[in-house]
Formats: structure tokens, C-alpha cells, sequence
């Protein structure tokens, strides 16, 4: 199964965004630079004050952005988004205490009203979203749920099967961060998995460059690439800034369209 719409042989390109940082209207700049420079689809992430599932980089970003933009307003940047790029398709990269606080109800509904694709929550196993899934199984928004090298075989199944748009695969046991080069048992990990689902699996954390993008594109459907990018943004979005977002995501891209 494919994760990109560009043809069934293509990895999709996935980078991540923290929503609000360093302010929303930057978020949306950067959304129109990273669909302009190919990207298949956009993970943004939620701001959340205890991010501790993400390295120092993220978090940190995450914290600023936490002060001046919640749950809501990241709903209405996809509304405000998809008004511009009408099918294109984001997934909310969350926590999931902002989600209770709005009600998983009320927050499925929403997020079908914004047009999400997905929704991916770090601290949510599948073995306690019963609720959460059928809510979203009503309005018709996508779950994606995380698997990394500590997930046991026996363990990866209900994260498989419940996974309705990719499973996220995690490339190295830990937080997210850049690295300088990939697990040397990855490879062996994600084709593990696919003896066990036909779901499409998407590898993050640790993606920093076109040399690691081409390397996971060799073995996943899908490369999300988080932590280089919000690093980026660390110096403010300034044109300088800007200008270096374009030239990873080329970089990235080209990786996931010419990786054979």
C-alpha cells in the first residue's frame, strides 16, 4: 500500500511542524513552502507544555509555542491551510491530555470540520483509545499509532490493525533528535513488521539529511523529517531561515523520489 498519492513506487516526503512556532502565520509560510517543495504530507505537531516524548529541539519549540496557540487554533491553521491546498493532508502530531480537555467527541468532530487527515497521539496506546477510535471512526479522520524498536511483535498487531492511515515507526528507542546516521537494525526491524501488516509504515526521529532520507526510503513508505526543520526556525523566521527550510525539503525530496 502506498503512502503517497504520486504514484505506488514513490516514498512519500513527511516533514513536521510545531503549529505556532515561532507564531501561526510563520506555521502557514511554512506549510506553503514545504507543499511547494513536494512534501506528500505535513505532520503538525500540537504545542504542549510536558512534551517529554520529544527531544530538546522539539520540546523546546513546543514550549514557546504552548504560550499563544492550543489545540484550537492549530484546527483552524488546518482549515485555514486547506483552504489554500484543498485535499492536501495534514496529520496533528499530540498529546493526548489536550485532546481530553477538548473531548474526544467534540475534537473528532472538529478536526473532520478542518479537514485532518490523521491524528497521531505519542502517550495514547491503542489498548486504551477504544473511545478515542470510534469517535474518529465515526467522522472518518485517520489514526496513526507509534512503534519503535522496544514494541514486541505480539504488541505491534493492535498497533497495526488500528492504525487506519500509516503506522509511525520510531528509528531508534529514545526522544526525537537529529542523528548522524540510522540504526544498523533498522532495516531488519521494519521488514520484520511487514511480514505482519500491509499498512504502510512511515520512520522518523533522527531524519536529518538527504544521505539518511535516501536510507530509510530504501525501506519505509513514508519519511517524516521533524527536529532539522524546528531547529531551522531556532534563529527566527527570518528569509535566511526560510531560505534553508526550501533547501532541506529539496534535499529531502529529491532522497524520497530518487532513492533506488
Amino acid at each position: 500500500m502506498s503512502l503517497s498519492e504520486r504514484g505506488p513506487n514513490t516514498v512519500a516526503f513527511i516533514p513536521f511542524v510545531v503549529a505556532g512556532d515561532p507564531d501561526q502565520d510563520t506555521t502557514l509560510k511554512m506549510i506553503d513552502l514545504l507543499i511547494e517543495e513536494g512534501a506528500d504530507l505535513i505532520e503538525l505537531g500540537v504545542p504542549f507544555s510536558d512534551a517529554l516524548a520529544d527531544g530538546p529541539v522539539i520540546q523546546f519549540a513546543s514550549e514557546k509555542a504552548a504560550s499563544t496557540t492550543s489545540l484550537d487554533d492549530v484546527l483552524k491553521l488546518v482549515k485555514r491551510a486547506r483552504e489554500k491546498h484543498a485535499g492536501f493532508r495534514f496529520v496533528l502530531f499530540t498529546y493526548v491530555n489536550p485532546i481530553l480537555r477538548m473531548g474526544e467527541e467534540e475534537f473528532a468532530a472538529r478536526a473532520s470540520e478542518a479537514g485532518v487527515y490523521a491524528v497521531l497521539v505519542v502517550d495514547l496506546p491503542p489498548d486504551e483509545s477504544v473511545v478515542y477510535r470510534e469517535c474518529m471512526a465515526k467522522v472518518n479522520v485517520k489514526t496513526v499509532f507509534l512503534a519503535s524498536p522496544t514494541t514486541s511483535l505480539e504488541r505491534f498487531d493492535p498497533i497495526a490493525r488500528d492504525s487506519t492511515a500509516f503506522v509511525y515507526y520510531v528509528s531508534r528507542a529514545g526522544v526525537t533528535g537529529v542523528q548522524e546516521k540510522m540504526s544498523s537494525t533498522l532495516s531488519v526491524e521494519v521488514k520484520r513488521l511487514r511480514e505482519r501488516t500491509d499498512k504502510p509504515i512511515a520512520v522518523g526521529f533522527g531524519i536529518s539529511n538527504g544521505g539518511l532520507a535516501r536510507e530509510v526510503a530504501q525501506i519505509a513508505d513514508g519519511v517524516v523529517v521533524g527536529s532539522a526543520f524546528v531547529k531551522i526556525l531556532e534563529q527566527g523566521a527570518t528569509l535566511a531561515a526560510l531560505d534553508q527550510v526550501r533547501v532541506l525539503a529539496r534535499e529531502i525530496r529529491t532522497a524520497t523520489r530518487n532513492h533506488s
